[in-house]
């Protein structure tokens, strides 16, 4: 009876198995870098405020693929933030990160797409969005909450000098995307970067226009509300959304935000989106967490797709070489490797016959080459 319910279970197993397999690309190769930039891209196109995010490294992907020909990509990637607002059309590849000394904001992001008919498509995510602090020297710059009360005012008197400097137009506070301050010689100053819109005026009293023709753009001002230096750069060629019936172009979604109010109060930078359908990704790791390779005799043309191992003493060597190997997670993969008649490896694991002219002919790394590069920095 026993050994019934065993030849029963070794079943389903190698019937899950058959039909799910669980790939580990290299986080640097080719496919690994498109799913990563497909990502990256679809993350700052639900970022509504603040500054666009640049791909720093891919930390880890898992191809799940399925009986229907679908891949499902689960990755972790991290990514950084640049200095090129959401509505800059400026290409994230000409976008400039920000310095640590500037207080870097980094995104930890995890990532579920999928690949239909070569169509990378973001399904789920999860990001933590934090600021990184290991190279704040004496003397720079500090960043300040988004609705610090002087800091806000400064931004307000900078605006001032702002419109009175330009002609024919008047342009009210869209978003304030950073304040700090920093000591100089002449003592502690302002800086601030917030972006700006068109606005209609009657009097004193000027109203943001909403419309996709409104001039939009960025101002960087320093110094302190008597006296302080101001540049803006307008927006040259805005993205506008067109609606569902292709009638008109409207704005960009962007909240505007009127007098001293500024969206995350309390907070001092502005957070990626943080989760995107919750129950996708735990689906897919689920399926990626749940898939292992059960270990049976198999004929020797079978190797490559079912790594089967022919008998308790090949078994032993395979299990032998796996530990040889480093490996990421090796209490994890000593807690799957063997049960009571039979052994079982994760996917992500390689089982080969050492001794077989398929293994010596294309030998297959057991542990995948990830993390990938650091591009920008650590």
């Amino acid at each position: 009876m026993q050994c019934l319910r065993f030849v029963v279970a070794l079943g389903l197993l190698l019937g899950t198995w058959a039909h799910v397999n669980v790939l580990r690309p290299e986080c640097d190769s080719p496919e690994a870098e498109e799913a990563a930039v497909a990502a990256q891209n679809y993350l700052n196109s639900q970022h509504s405020h603040g500054y666009k995010y640049a791909l720093n490294r891919i930390e880890d992907i898992k191809i799940i693929s399925k009986p229907d020909g679908d891949n499902i990509y689960v990755m972790e990637i991290d990514l950084l933030e640049t200095d090129c607002h959401v509505l800059d059309p400026t290409p994230i590849s000409n976008c400039t990160v920000r310095p640590k000394v500037q207080t870097a904001v980094e995104g930890d992001c995890d990532v579920v797409l999928k690949n239909i008919s070569g169509a990378l498509t973001v399904t789920a995510f999860k990001c933590k969005t934090e600021e990184s602090r290991e190279d704040i020297c004496l003397g720079c710059p500090t960043l300040l909450s988004l609705n610090n009360t002087d800091a806000l005012n400064f931004v307000q008197a900078s605006l001032g000098t702002f419109n009175r400097i330009i002609k024919n137009l008047t342009f009210s506070l869209l978003e304030v995307g950073r304040m700090s301050s920093q000591v100089v010689s002449g003592g502690p100053i302002y800086l601030a970067e917030y972006v700006v819109v068109e606005a209609n005026c009657t009097g004193d009293v000027c109203e943001p226009l909403h419309d996709a023709t409104a001039t939009r753009g960025i101002c960087s001002a320093r110094g302190l509300d008597s006296k302080h230096t101001i540049d803006c750069k307008m927006f040259p060629n805005l993205i506008t959304v067109v609606d569902s019936n292709s009638t008109a172009p409207v704005a960009p979604a962007v909240h505007v935000h009127t007098g001293n109010l500024s969206p995350g109060h309390g907070l001092r930078h502005h957070k990626l989106t943080a989760l995107h359908d919750p129950l996708s990704l735990l689906s897919a790791e689920s399926a990626e967490s749940a898939e292992v390779v059960p270990v049976a005799p198999a004929p020797a043309a079978n190797i490559s797709q079912a790594a089967p191992v022919a008998d308790a003493a090949h078994a032993a060597n395979a299990a032998n070489s796996a530990d040889a190997a480093p490996a990421t997670d090796s209490a994890s993969d000593s807690s799957n490797s063997m049960q009571h008649h039979g052994i079982l490896f994760k996917r992500d694991v390689a089982a080969v016959i050492p001794d077989t002219p398929a293994a010596k002919a294309a030998p297959v790394p057991l542990v995948p080459v990830c993390p990938g590069r650091v591009r920008i920095f650590d």
